[in-house]
């Protein structure tokens, strides 16, 4: 908890707009300082949007998006680790009593959906990235959803905010951004109204079978023949 206080701290106090022209001195090293930055920075909870337009705009568009995937990639997992070493009862200890009723609650939609739950909230382009990979780290997603559901959401916004910051930069627009930016909130959307279809169905059925459960009690309590004088 410490270290990403401090990272935050040091994302707050750095010049973080010289950051670009002095990572784009750097020569052949520039990439892989640009990752180890960028993962820093998502670790110490900055928005994942700038940081994959910035890997565009400092390394164009074929070397911007391998960067800005790497950083995905490794903040990812950085930030899955360092939850999972925390555990759920650290987030619980320091979140309180109500927090931890809604986290019970999300826990069960993840385990229900799995990849889908990660994608879905890996797509909001303004999520906070490195809290919610400590959150799932933390959580009882397991690692093979986490993953996947990290690559489907995480790849296509990559690639996307990287061209634009490429565009920005000078090196034309790519019809390909237009094409993967409204990938998260479709992606969202259906995760959305999966759930809530899914959660009428198993209210539905709970309430079917509450009824006939007590219409099978007042079956036995009623008498079959009638009453003696």
């Amino acid at each position: 908890m410490l270290g990403i206080a401090a990272l935050a701290v040091a994302a707050a106090l750095l010049p973080l707009h010289s950051l670009p022209a002095a990572v784009g001195e750097l020569g052949p090293v520039a990439p892989v300082v640009g990752v180890a930055l960028g993962t820093a920075l998502l670790m110490a909870l900055v928005p994942r949007t700038p940081i994959s337009v910035a890997c565009g705009l400092i390394f164009g568009a074929e070397l911007g998006v391998a960067c800005a995937l790497a950083t995905t990639a490794v903040a990812a997992a950085t930030t899955f680790l360092a939850g999972r070493l925390l555990g759920r009862e650290f987030l619980l200890r320091h979140a309180g009593h109500r927090t931890g009723r809604t986290w019970d609650r999300v826990e069960r939609w993840i385990a229900r959906e799995g990849t889908l739950a990660v994608a879905a909230v890996r797509s909001f382009p303004l999520a906070p990235y490195g809290l919610v990979g400590y959150a799932y780290g933390a959580s009882g997603v397991r690692v093979r959803h986490y993953a996947l559901g990290s690559l489907i959401a995480g790849t296509p916004s990559a690639v996307a905010y990287a061209l634009l910051g490429a565009a920005v930069g000078g090196a034309g627009h790519n019809p390909l951004t237009y094409v993967l930016l409204p990938f998260g909130l479709i992606l969202a959307a259906v995760v959305t109204i999966r759930t809530r279809l899914r959660l009428r169905a198993e209210a539905a059925a709970a309430g079917d079978a509450s009824g006939r459960a007590s219409l099978a009690f007042t079956g036995r309590r009623s008498p079959s023949g009638p009453r003696p004088r």
